[in-house]
């Protein structure tokens, strides 16, 4: 894993010389839940944090990749909760539509599984791989708040048809 960070940070010192670079933090909730053919779920609430790194390529155009904890899952229904716990490497190309105020995010999103917790309800996959969509607004130039769809378009599990799917909502803070 320390050699995917490595990739994913050396991939973007071109983009970083010349060009406007902020750094920050962000935290908030995930509303997930686990889309399947072979049981009913209901959405749980949890939490997400980590870290981002913007690049502006353009007057309008940022790149923005981040590290993000992820706690996910789903409740089954007539049975237990399902707790998916991943590192998430969003790399998300940003849009302003203002004057870097209202901003439309969109990239893929790479998910390595740390922990789980589901009983005997399936046996994970460690790797998941997911589309982002989402909508940011700047309130000042150092904090910001967004929502974003998360689709999983990869499965979730070796054994059954199983993808993740997430709402997040959060704010960050730029340094």
């Amino acid at each position: 894993m320390k050699k995917l960070y490595l990739i994913i940070l050396l991939a973007f010192i071109p983009l970083m010389q010349a060009q406007t670079l902020g750094i920050g933090i962000k935290a908030g909730a995930n509303y997930s839940d686990i889309k399947s053919d072979n049981f009913k779920s209901s959405p749980i609430a949890s939490y997400y944090f980590g870290g981002f790194v913007e690049v502006s390529l353009f007057e309008n155009l940022s790149i923005q990749p981040e590290v993000l904890y992820s706690s996910q899952g789903a409740s089954i229904d007539g049975g237990d909760d399902i707790n998916l716990d991943y590192i998430n490497v969003p790399v998300l190309a940003k849009f302003y539509l203002t004057s870097k105020t209202f901003s439309i995010e969109a990239g893929p999103q790479f998910g390595f599984l740390v922990n789980d917790n589901i009983g005997n309800a399936f046996e994970t996959e460690s790797f998941d791989f997911a589309a982002v969509g989402g909508l940011g607004y700047n309130i000042t130039d150092n904090i910001s708040v967004h929502a974003r769809y998360i689709l999983g378009l990869t499965e979730a599990s070796k054994d059954a048809e199983v993808t993740n799917t997430s709402v997040q909502v959060g704010i960050g803070f730029k340094f």
